[in-house]
């Protein structure tokens, strides 16, 4: 039998990933396990059992589709995509010829010939050498689980959707398909033994708004269901059973970060200016048309990245150029007078339409993707780039054109746009003819040869996620390398250094649209590096210009040249975050 768990005020340190403060009654998860026992069946029986796994699959995929019908309403769908290797894995025939060929010939139940065949399969996927290949063990794992539970008619603790009062989960994990799927009307928080800051959950938790706290070690062993937890999602700390002066403290900070946020609410309509009268562009970055309000709402002085891969996933059928006419002019009416700026389909890598699927890749990354997909598909290309133009009459539109480089890649590219322009000249149909055509910098090639692109390109925008992963050869939702992820690495900001001298020298503009802008404590690196604008999530909007009206350019390219002159990443990070902590406190206070 378990130790029972000391009384009294107990606290638990992680690492914060998503702010917020939490107080209730706590839900251990994952210590309930599946006995499944083998047995052997009748040879009438077989075909029931057959059946009983088709039934099981059919509710998964029901289960799996809401799920990211849930994700795209609440986080996007870029993120939603993350789902369509889940429902890959549950569609796998190799796995289901074996599950059906050991029911069928060995006479074994359902649910034990499922359980066998899918571990069989994780542990020969976790065992390879190659990361990609080993994160999918990991949905083959979170799949089977949820089919064994409708082989066993269980109520899957996955399913956190009937919850009896609202209440803070712990778990030694939570699958992307897990958090997608939190009420946050009843799940106050979560906290769980393992995790990073980097993980799809971590991400998830973050756009939902729910306090989150990883990385406790094994606090899921030491606490009881229904013991009362206070959840720090500032601070990284869970206390269970708080004392009545620890509850009256974590009142006055709620109190104090409530009247905090109404003061960032107040600089909606204020622009983003040093103290010495700098002037930064703060813009918002968004994946479907029904956004466009929240960029507003945030104060962002429109688009900044406006990701058009939402038309083309989960879907049997390329949309056609109307569909996406329409979805264009949406985005650019509703931030008009104020930019929007449309990257052109960035699909491949985690990101395929159903119908190209089948079309799996040894280095997905660094292999058909973005706009070498586009330009090798010039029928579908062309099809967008049409209905971008005729959207460009309704509003201030900018073309962004990823994963570029080199020239000769963005020359192809403008060829093709040039080419839909004689068309609609031709047609009658109106489009905006000073359209700007920009570059995203994601490539380090395409930041060593900056120079001969800003002399074509009317502006760069740093995809600041891509650029730190191919510079650093890390995969940052891979949490064996993650920490290696580091976007202040003394070569990446000099890739970012270079690219804006560059555009510089040619009168250009610069903008960041990667996860880099909109976190506070690396602002004022980027504002010393030279970056005309930001772009990050709409929530992340007032923090940013929070920060910058209390920044001077001049403390800002102290910093910039200190960070280019340094050898580590880490002491870029502080130095950056501590003149951010100095200049706007409120943004980091935890207690």
């Amino acid at each position: 039998m378990a130790d029972r768990p000391p009384a009294g005020e107990r606290v638990y340190h992680g690492v914060p990933v998503s702010g917020g403060v939490a107080h209730g009654r706590v839900i251990v998860l994952g210590h309930s396990a599946r006995n499944i026992l083998r047995r052997e069946i009748p040879p009438e029986e077989v075909g029931a059992e057959l059946a009983r796994v088709q039934t099981a699959l059919t509710q998964t995929r029901r289960d799996l589709l809401e799920v990211q019908r849930q994700v795209s309403e609440a986080l996007g769908h870029q993120e939603a995509s993350v789902f369509d290797a889940h429902l890959l894995v549950l569609e796998d025939p190799m796995l289901l010829d074996e599950v059906n060929r050991m029911v069928r010939d060995q006479r074994v139940n359902a649910e034990a010939a499922y359980q066998q065949v899918s571990e069989k399969f994780a542990a020969a996927l976790g065992a390879l050498e190659d990361d990609y290949l080993r994160e999918r063990a990991a949905d083959i794992r979170d799949i089977s689980g949820r089919v064994l539970d409708h082989l066993l008619g269980h109520r899957s603790e996955r399913d956190l959707r009937s919850l009896p009062e609202p209440c803070i989960i712990l778990a030694p994990d939570l699958a992307p398909s897990t958090t997608a799927t939190l009420d946050r009307a009843m799940v106050l928080g979560f906290g769980t033994d393992g995790g990073g800051t980097t993980s799809h959950t971590a991400i998830m938790a973050r756009k939902l708004g729910i306090p989150a706290v990883v990385g406790l070690g094994d606090i899921t062993a030491r606490v009881r269901n229904g013991e009362y937890v206070l959840l720090d999602g500032h601070g990284g700390t869970v206390t269970v059973n708080p004392t009545d002066q620890t509850l009256f403290e974590y009142g006055q900070l709620k109190q104090r970060r409530a009247a905090f946020e109404e003061r960032l609410g107040a600089l909606r309509e204020q622009p983003a200016v040093t103290l010495d009268g700098v002037g930064i562009r703060i813009a918002a970055n968004i994946d479907h048309p029904d956004d466009s309000p929240r960029v507003r709402a945030s104060g962002a002085e429109g688009v900044g990245l406006f990701r058009s891969e939402f038309l083309f996933l989960n879907r049997k059928e390329l949309p056609s150029e109307d569909e996406q006419y329409e979805a264009y002019r949406r985005v650019a009416e509703s931030v008009a007078p104020h930019p929007a700026i449309i990257r052109t389909l960035d699909l491949g890598g985690d990101k395929l339409p159903a119908a190209w699927a089948r079309l799996g890749e040894q280095n997905p990354f660094l292999g058909w993707r973005a706009i070498r997909i586009c330009l090798d598909q010039p029928e579908l290309f062309r099809t967008q780039l049409r209905a971008i133009l005729r959207a460009s009459a309704h509003g201030t539109v900018k073309i962004m054109f990823p994963m570029i480089s080199g020239i000769a890649e963005f020359r192809s590219a403008n060829a093709a746009l040039e080419r839909c322009r004689e068309e609609l000249r031709e047609e009658n149909i109106p489009f905006d003819p000073a359209l700007e055509v920009g570059v995203m910098i994601e490539v380090p090639g395409a930041a060593l040869v900056a120079d001969v692109l800003a002399r074509e390109a009317r502006f760069f925008s740093i995809g600041t996620n891509d650029l730190t992963g191919y510079t650093l050869a890390v995969d940052r939702m891979n949490e064996r390398v993650a920490p290696l992820f580091a976007p202040t690495h003394p070569g990446v900001l000099r890739l970012i250094e270079m690219t804006i001298a560059a555009a510089r020298r040619h009168d250009r503009w610069v903008g960041v649209c990667g996860e880099m802008a909109g976190e506070p404590a690396l602002v004022p690196l980027l504002v010393g590096l030279g970056v005309d604008e930001l772009s990050a999530t709409p929530a992340s909007v007032p923090s940013v210009k929070f920060l910058i009206r209390r920044l001077r350019l001049s403390e800002a390219k102290a910093l910039a040249a200190f960070a280019l002159g340094a050898e580590d990443a880490e002491d870029v990070r502080q130095r950056s975050r501590a003149l951010a902590a100095q200049v706007a406190p409120e943004l980091f206070a935890t207690s």
